[in-house]
């Protein structure tokens, strides 16, 4: 009897590294070369790639290798990483208590970072009240704005049209302001901070 473990065995074939998911990179690509105003054939020629090849990686089929990907980056101007990421969720949620706390030494004081700002954003700073009625429907902002929103008191029904959750205090929100969004108190006396990210 053997003590080989039967991943070990060499009849079988070491498991392949998983595969990142065709539909990421084919949404990555498409969102980056109509953020360049780019033609599938004017950013196949500078990546030098068939333009077929570039039409099978946008509908999520092929087979993409890193070289390919890289040049595809190279062509667009972004790192090779915007184009294999997973996508952030349109609406994230940390419930209060839940995000990982930082507490202070010398009081009863803790911290929560709840989002950093990424670099050359702009940032508006809200304290709204509301109370229960008509949700405050909210056009677009400008394209690339987020909204971060964290309930102090009552609850909160928000977010993009068709995506709207309902939090309560210590809740918080972020999601796309570049979209259809609205804002509805569910409880008297509400009031919540909102924090809008211009890109």
């Amino acid at each position: 009897m053997t003590d080989t473990p039967p991943s070990a065995s060499p009849s079988q074939p070491p498991p392949s590294p998983p595969r990142l998911p065709l539909d990421w990179i084919a949404a990555s690509l498409r969102r980056e070369r109509t953020r360049a105003g780019l033609s599938l054939s004017e950013l196949a020629k500078r990546a030098g790639i068939a333009k077929s090849t570039l039409s099978q990686l946008e509908a999520a089929s092929g087979n993409p290798s890193v070289e390919t990907l890289w040049a595809l980056g190279v062509a667009l101007g972004v790192p090779f990483s915007a184009l294999v990421e997973p996508p952030n969720p349109s609406v994230r949620v940390i419930r209060a208590g839940e995000g990982p706390a930082v507490a202070s030494e010398r009081a009863e004081f803790a911290a929560t970072l709840l989002s950093a700002s990424p670099p050359g954003a702009r940032r508006d700073l809200y304290h709204l009240r509301a109370e229960p009625g008509a949700a405050r429907e909210s056009e677009p902002h400008i394209p690339g704005s987020v909204e971060h929103l964290i309930v102090s008191t009552g609850r909160v029904k928000a977010g993009p049209r068709g995506e709207e959750v309902e939090l309560d205090p210590g809740d918080y929100m972020t999601y796309r302001g570049d979209v259809p969004h609205s804002y509805e108190a569910l409880a008297p006396g509400t009031t919540f901070v909102l924090v809008m990210q211009h890109a």
